[in-house]
């Protein structure tokens, strides 16, 4: 088996609790993932199967959307509902202070991650820190939001959420959003709800619950739900004939055309993934390659 499942994650199992899924329905232990979700967080996971993990970096690598609640007037130590989470004596702004301030997180800017995140320094990891009460002073990175959408304000008689569809570069951590809205609102808030819709060209509305792949697995039928990985590398393809296609897949460098440059998906002439290359100075030369008898 080689390619990708578009698996539908559900809110509580982690990233790795669906890896594990897939191992046992294939067969397989070669199965891992393009982008972790968190246990409280849904949506699109995409799972890639046998030599289709060799692509994990360039699948994880693309612009990503998100449906998100945030929850005002309170803050988390997790800055997602996990908590502990202890209430702000703040009153929370109006709709239209709320929508301007969501303008602020539009772009590129420096982003802090979550204390309890899976960022590492000098050998520790953020979350395993902050469990420990020794939380890591983590450095703000660059990070892009391409586009916030408000989708509503929900005041009730106790917290006020703010409903909002996000796209996004990855590394972009919906958590450290909702904190620094919260912050900048000075009521404070954290991440109440997290939904993937679309990842590595993949959409949520397309996913496969874990319940629907044990069906088909019981039904001899999990090869529906691999993907072809070929179509989903978010690469300019260059195609090769099959002399150069076996010069390729055995490492060696060739001549290419001039365009296009950098990182290739490379194809034969029927269509099938060779693996991935780039191109730099009229020369392609092998990064990634298939096994021989794979095809995608």
């Amino acid at each position: 088996m080689l390619g990708v499942v578009n698996l539908d994650k559900p809110v509580g199992p982690t990233s790795h609790d669906m890896v594990g899924l897939l191992r046992r329905l294939t067969g397989t232990r070669r199965i891992g993932h393009a982008g972790t979700l968190d246990p409280l967080a849904s949506g699109v996971l995409p799972i890639l199967v046998g030599a289709a993990t060799r692509f994990s970096e360039e699948l994880t690598g693309g612009r990503k959307r998100y449906e998100a609640v945030i929850r005002l007037g309170a803050r988390s130590a997790t800055d997602d509902a996990e908590g502990p989470i202890t209430a702000v004596e703040a009153p929370v702004p109006d709709d239209a202070t709320i929508a301007t301030a969501l303008e602020a997180f539009v772009g590129s800017f420096e982003q802090r991650p979550p204390a309890f995140s899976a960022r590492k320094q000098a050998g520790r990891t953020a979350y395993r820190a902050a469990r420990a009460g020794d939380p890591l002073e983590l450095p703000s990175r660059t990070v892009t939001v391409d586009a916030i959408e408000l989708l509503g304000i929900d005041r009730g008689d106790g917290p006020t959420d703010v409903r909002i569809d996000l796209r996004c570069a990855p590394g972009t951590y919906i958590r450290s959003i909702a904190r620094d809205l919260g912050d900048l609102l000075g009521c404070g808030g954290h991440l109440a709800a997290l939904r993937r819709t679309e990842a590595a060209g993949l959409r949520a509305d397309d996913g496969l619950t874990p319940g629907q792949l044990e069906a088909l697995a019981a039904d001899g039928r999990l090869g529906d739900a691999i993907l072809p990985v070929v179509d989903l590398l978010p690469l300019p393809a260059v195609t090769l004939a099959p002399d150069a296609a076996w010069r390729f897949v055995h490492g060696t460098e060739q001549a290419a055309s001039a365009e296009p440059w950098g990182a290739v998906k490379v194809i034969d002439d029927s269509g099938v993934l060779l693996g991935v290359g780039s191109v730099t100075d009229g020369v392609l030369r092998p990064e990634k390659v298939l096994p021989g008898d794979a095809a995608a």
